[in-house]
């Protein structure tokens, strides 16, 4: 196990081998990081987080408690994952049928942040600081600043990589930052 000397694994945890643990990450109460993970630095994996295997965490990301994030998932650096929320992995699961071939890779790009028991059917990607609402279904793909609902999930507006709603004007109430919209998609605008 490859694990930074300022890496803080509660006694209650179990961290299985071979796995990467970046410096400066807790690892708290009841958690599990299955062979193969590989978590960056500064994440903190809440109470009762179950990675893996072969699942990839980005440096700074938060994972609250009662999340499972299977082989497939990829988080990339500071995703927000909000407490009691669910990847799925396979599509059509049967348990009298075995179909661990076919995993869907899902994966969380950039500043995303997922809320309290939303569900994220495997095989989406959602994009860079979009923002699910708790409770929502995503089963496709969210595009960059979009922020989700419902069952299943819908764009009802745009967000700011501060996480700010933004208005019409498209400029973030926090930072000021401006973007701009084209073809369904938002951008941050170079100034």
């Amino acid at each position: 196990m490859s694990m930074h000397p300022t890496v803080f694994v509660h006694e209650s945890a179990y961290v299985d081998e071979p796995s990467r643990i970046g410096a400066g990450t807790k690892i708290w109460h009841f958690a599990h990081v299955l062979s193969g993970t590989e978590i960056g630095e500064n994440c903190v994996l809440g109470q009762n987080v179950m990675a893996g295997p072969e699942v990839r965490i980005g440096n700074n990301c938060k994972i609250q408690n009662n999340v499972a994030l299977y082989k497939g998932v990829v988080l990339e650096d500071g995703v927000f994952c909000g407490p009691s929320c669910v990847f799925t992995n396979v599509l059509t699961p049967r348990a009298e049928v075995e179909r661990k071939d076919e995993f869907s890779p899902t994966r969380v790009k950039r500043g995303a942040t997922i809320g309290a028991n939303a569900t994220i059917v495997c095989g989406n990607t959602l994009g860079a600081y979009c923002m699910v609402a708790a409770g929502a279904v995503v089963t496709r793909d969210v595009p960059d600043y979009a922020l989700v609902a419902g069952i299943p999930a819908r764009r009802i507006g745009w967000v700011s990589q501060s996480g700010d709603r933004l208005g019409a004007d498209l400029v973030c109430p926090r930072t000021g930052q401006k973007y701009q919209q084209s073809n369904g998609e938002l951008r941050l605008t170079e100034e």
